[in-house]
């Protein structure tokens, strides 16, 4: 326990020793990780607010519809929410009655204005990982020349050299601490949010494609 509080004393002091050496860096990071988190929150309650509709339950009911002929009915149904993935299968009912191509480019521009959408701010992460890890090295280097320079400093008295070279360590290893921290949840978010974006885009894509069939081959019937 007395050497827990030991760790945690010294810890503390190395923070306080970089804050007061030189917090130029380490509040460039804070900002950095303002924005990261911001963006995940952004994106996450994006995916989980904006795409909730089970699409599999939601077309079964759509396809009986239009296999009974009841178009409108399907479209009211869509005009429930205005949840991206019915407005994609609206897309496409309020073409069923023309050709083929008139229901394809309808869903075609339809996809091609949701993907946009559903991407939005998520390649930001890895531009925000790379930017917290340099801005980390610059601080890095920064406290290191500090330190170099405490040591090197003639004028100065022991305890000065001390102190100096204590804040200028501190600095370097908080920024290289902070900056990598930052760009790893950049990363391991990137991963997660992504893959849930590509299962999205994914899933629109399917259901355009199997509304088209659906519709081209009740048209023929």
């Amino acid at each position: 326990m007395h050497h827990l509080m030991m760790l945690a004393a010294e810890g503390e002091s190395g923070m306080l020793a970089a804050i007061k050496h030189n917090p130029t860096f380490l509040l460039f990071n804070v900002v950095t990780s303002v924005v990261v988190v911001t963006v995940v929150i952004e994106r996450t309650a994006f995916q989980m607010t904006r795409y909730r509709v089970n699409s599999k339950e939601f077309f079964a009911q759509i396809k009986k519809l239009v296999v009974n002929g009841n178009i409108d009915r399907a479209i009211k149904l869509c005009d429930a929410s205005d949840y991206p993935i019915l407005q994609l299968v609206k897309s496409g009912l309020t073409q069923a009655n023309k050709g083929a191509d008139e229901i394809d480019a309808a869903l075609s521009e339809k996809l091609s204005d949701l993907r946009p959408k559903v991407e939005a701010r998520i390649p930001a992460l890895w531009s925000l990982a790379n930017i917290a890890t340099l801005i980390g090295l610059v601080g890095t280097v920064f406290g290191l020349i500090g330190a170099f320079g405490a040591i090197s400093g003639s004028n100065l008295s022991a305890a000065e050299k001390q102190a100096l070279l204590t804040g200028g360590i501190a600095e370097a290893m908080y920024n290289t601490f902070f900056g990598l921290s930052i760009a790893v949840f950049c990363m391991i978010t990137h991963v997660v949010i992504h893959s849930k974006a590509k299962s999205i885009v994914h899933d629109l894509e399917t259901t355009s494609e199997r509304l088209f069939n659906l519709l081209t081959i009740s048209s023929k019937n």
